[in-house]
Formats: C-alpha cells, structure tokens, sequence
C-alpha cells in the first residue's frame, strides 16, 4: 500500500521527502493520537470504519467520509477497524502560487478557506461523497500518489494537475452540500484578493482597517462589507485566523521561544498573543506545544 512520504515527530506531521503534493493510502488498524500537520491534509475513507476526534466534535466515520485539515489544525482516529484511507497532502505554499487562483473560484475558495475558517471549526471542514463521486476521486488521487521524487521534477504539471482536478471534484461537492446546486456563485472580489495577499504578505504589521482601506482606494465600511460576503470574515479578523494558524505551525516545528513566535506574527504582547490563539484553538499557545509533544 503506497503511503504518504510523511513522518510523525512531537505530535507534527510533516514530509520526509522533497515533495510539494503526493497522496498515498494508509490503513489503520488502531488509533492515531492528537496531532497536527505541516502541510494541508484531506483524508478519504475507502473502507473499514472508525472515529474521527477533531474541533468538529466526534464523528463515526464510513466509506466515503472526507475530511480537510488546515496546517495546525488537530485531530485524532480511534477505534479502528480495517479503516483504509486514501491521504493527500500538499504544502500551504502552493496556495500561494501553483494554486494562487483557486482564491478566486466560489468553491474552492469556500473548500479551501471560508469552510475551514468557520468560527468554531479551527482549520477543518468534513463532507461526505457518494459512491459515484467516490470513484471519480479516487482516480485523480491513484496516478497522483505515483508521482514521488524524483519523479515529481519532471512531472511537476502532472502533480499540480491531478491535484487541481481532485481538488475541483471535492469543492463542486462541499458547495452542494452547503450551498446547493441554485444558489448563484460569486468569484472572489479584485479588491478583496488585494487586501487578502497584502495582510499575508506583511503579517507582522500593525494592520488598521483604515491602512488597509487606503490601500485598497475603498471606504472602510465598504471593504468590511466586501470582505464578509467574500470570505464570511472581516478583513482584521481573517488576518487574526491567519497569524493564529501561523503560529500553530512554528509552534509544531520550531523551539523558538514562545514570545518570540507571538511577535513573529504580529502579536508582541505575549499575553495578547496568548489571548487571541486560545481563541482559535481552545488551548494557550504553551499547552498546544506540549500536547504535540505528546507520545
């Protein structure tokens, strides 16, 4: 069974090989305890059953059962029996180039982002799909998970392709889930695109609704209402979400000092820092590294 090049270190998944994207098969005859990930994670269930632990609560789950994980969010497996699934993972980089489009698109960007980002879900969506679309998926995810390195060098279209594809099936069936096949898409916003690659780009900044407001040459009030019905956060808030999950990854692969991860991603006062990622994880900055630290 081909599995994913990935290791497990102080409750941190990661990439054991020079890879951006690849999935493989795993199967779980036990329990995975609480951890995270290093990069973007979606498993599929392809047979058997288990429980699912995750912010969402526990879920039972069955063939068919996909469930996305932003970097840092966490979740756990119990009760397995004969679980087979079907891992993809690709690094949160691509977002940012390969797939920087994807931001503009209704339903990846709700798959990608606003799912995840819903208040109370800490980086992970859940979707279901049927025997059909199963299928469909599973063929994107098979000649991808034969695309290792050094394969992945002259195969690089080949892997951002097959990714792109399963990606697109996956999105088209968590937008009917949420949304329904009725409902009208709306792309992404130009302004709010702008405002979202500024507040990535210079995380550190002391952002005000009005400095990125003039940046953007819109009224404040405006650029809230763009940005809610674009991304279901205000601008100040996604930039909240973004230096929590942040620093939910330093806090996974680096020993920096605690403070010194808060100001690295524009939260200096520790107790503020404190403060704003308890309120994304459920945990203070200190307890969520050492629960990764966990056996």
């Amino acid at each position: 069974m081909a599995e994913l090049p990935v290791a497990l270190e102080s409750g941190l998944i990661f990439f054991t090989e020079e890879i951006t994207a690849g999935a493989g098969r795993h199967l779980h005859l036990d329990s995975h305890p609480v951890h995270t990930h290093s990069f973007i994670e979606i498993f599929t269930v392809v047979g058997g059953t288990g429980t699912h632990l995750s912010p969402l609560g526990t879920q039972v789950l069955t063939v068919g059962d996909v469930v996305l994980t932003r970097p840092g969010a966490w979740h756990a497996l119990e009760n397995c029996h004969e679980l087979e699934v079907f891992n993809c993972g690709f690094a949160p980089e691509m977002l940012r180039r390969e797939l920087a489009w994807m931001r503009e698109d209704p339903l990846l960007s709700y798959l990608l982002f606003e799912g995840p980002y819903t208040p109370g879900h800490q980086g992970t969506l859940a979707l279901h799909l049927e025997p059909a679309v199963l299928a469909e998926y599973v063929a994107h995810l098979e000649p991808l998970s034969d695309l290792r390195p050094p394969r992945t060098e002259r195969y690089r279209a080949d892997v951002i392709g097959r990714l792109s594809l399963g990606l697109g099936l996956l999105a088209r069936a968590a937008g009917e889930a949420k949304f329904g096949t009725e409902s009208p898409l709306r792309f992404t916003h130009p302004a709010v695109l702008q405002a979202i690659r500024m507040l990535e780009a210079d995380v550190t900044r002391a952002w005000t609704l009005q400095d990125l407001a003039d940046a953007c040459h819109l009224a404040p009030n405006y650029l809230i209402r763009l940005f809610k019905t674009n991304t279901g956060l205000p601008p100040l808030a996604y930039l909240a979400h973004h230096r929590a999950e942040t620093a939910a990854i330093l806090l996974g692969t680096t020993d920096h000092p605690i403070s010194s991860i808060g100001a690295a991603v524009g939260w200096p006062d520790q107790s503020h820092f404190t403060r704003r990622f308890k309120a994304y994880y459920g945990v203070n900055p200190t307890t969520y590294r050492r629960q990764r630290s966990l056996p």
